[in-house]
């Protein structure tokens, strides 16, 4: 029943992560058909996508819940990656940013802009200039050791401003969005969203000087192109790998080959989907550790029920067998309770329990049992002058 149970919350497991990466993967939509039901003619996501109202609040998350991270204005092209509920995820726009703590974030001595970060599963946070650092509490995603970031011109209180690593994503309402086209097929104009400047808190203070945007790699439209072919071979292959049974399955050779892609510049979008994908990735193996896991727990939970088993088994056997007699052990005389009054010990002189002749046991000469190991056949009941229990017995029998 337990290995049922194992292995159903192993296959929940498997089919969240790659309901995730279908979701949110460039192969992952209907063909054909945007998230808003526009027909584009482009394989589902990533897409362009065109803003058509002014002042569109960016969040940090998909829902008017979450805190605004800037606005865009019609015309603003943006790139969509997936959709939840009536809300777009996209690429930060040029002029977003995130925070990191400062704790784990190391300067590179050689190139100030360019941070490395010390520690695992560093929470990225997403900016907003309405919020202090220590209030956007979004987490866009976690870095880990070695991984570097790149550092804009501000900071504040114990938090870096960082450009958006790749991986982090912002969310606009699809409402306020026109799909245009496939990226590769339609350009993604390079445009900052409007971003407010937070207000002095005194006269005389003077405002923090406007971030510097570090800008992405150009990409190189050849590279480009040829590198998006090699992505979407890629994902195909994880949706081939993902068909086969849950102990064949390895992802080892395209997590590789998609590493290798998300740290090429020019690779432009197939990087940045690489790197995505590589995360995705990383959720799975993690499915698949658990459910090579659970056996070995099982085999090993065997194994400790079976030690059990057989220490009970042993201490069993070391328990004599009382047989028909109510009490077992040495005979000697009571002092305390007068005459007629016994005591039955162990072989280390604890007491067990006192003894009454009683019936055809009542004129029974004692003296050669005293001293012996004897059992006693009769009825055993509380004796509360001793505080323990008494047999009256009516048969005594002498045990080699």
């Amino acid at each position: 029943m337990q290995s049922r149970i194992n292995l159903f919350l192993l296959v929940i497991i498997l089919s969240l992560a790659w309901v995730i990466f279908a979701g949110e993967a460039v192969i992952g939509a209907e063909e054909g058909v945007s998230p808003g039901g526009t027909e584009i003619g482009v394989e589902g996501y990533p897409y362009v996508a065109e803003i058509t109202g002014d002042n569109v609040n960016m969040r940090s998350g998909p829902g008017t819940n979450y805190y605004r991270c800037g606005k865009l204005n019609q015309g603003v092209r943006v790139e969509v990656v997936g959709s939840q509920f009536s809300w777009s995820r996209i690429v930060p726009p040029e002029g977003s940013f995130s925070w990191i703590s400062k704790q784990y974030v190391s300067i590179n001595a050689d190139e100030e802009s360019i941070g490395t970060v010390t520690g695992n599963a560093v929470r990225v946070y997403a900016g907003s200039s309405e919020l202090k650092p220590i209030h956007s509490t979004t987490v866009q995603l976690r870095l880990n050791r070695d991984d570097k970031v790149k550092l804009l011109s501000g900071e504040e209180g114990d938090y870096y401003k960082i450009s958006p690593p790749v991986g982090s994503y912002l969310w606009v309402s699809t409402q306020y969005t026109r799909a245009l086209g496939a990226i590769g097929e339609v350009a993604v104009a390079v445009e900052k969203p409007i971003v407010e400047e937070p207000k002095a808190e005194a006269e005389g203070v003077k405002k923090p000087t406007a971030p510097t945007v570090v800008q992405r790699p150009v990409a190189d439209p050849s590279v480009e192109a040829k590198k998006l072919r090699e992505y979407y071979a890629l994902a195909k292959r994880m949706e081939s790998e993902r068909e086969k049974p849950i102990e064949q399955q390895d992802y080892s050779n395209i997590k590789k080959a998609l590493v290798e892609m998300a740290e090429i510049g020019e690779a432009g979008k197939a990087a940045r989907y690489s790197a995505f994908a590589v995360k995705q990735i990383e959720r799975i193996e993690l499915a698949l550790a658990i459910g090579k896991e659970l056996p070995l727990q099982e085999s090993q939970l065997e194994g400790v029920k079976k030690q059990i088993e057989q220490a009970r088994e042993a201490g069993l056997s070391k328990v004599p067998d009382m047989g028909k007699f109510a009490a077992m052990g040495k005979l000697q005389v009571s002092s305390i309770y007068g005459p007629g009054y016994y005591r039955v010990v162990d072989d280390s002189g604890k007491m067990l329990c006192y003894a009454l002749p009683s019936g055809p046991a009542s004129g029974l000469d004692m003296k050669e049992l005293l001293g012996k190991k004897i059992g006693l056949v009769g009825a055993i009941e509380a004796y509360p002058q001793s505080g323990g229990a008494l047999v009256r017995f009516t048969e005594i029998v002498k045990v080699d």
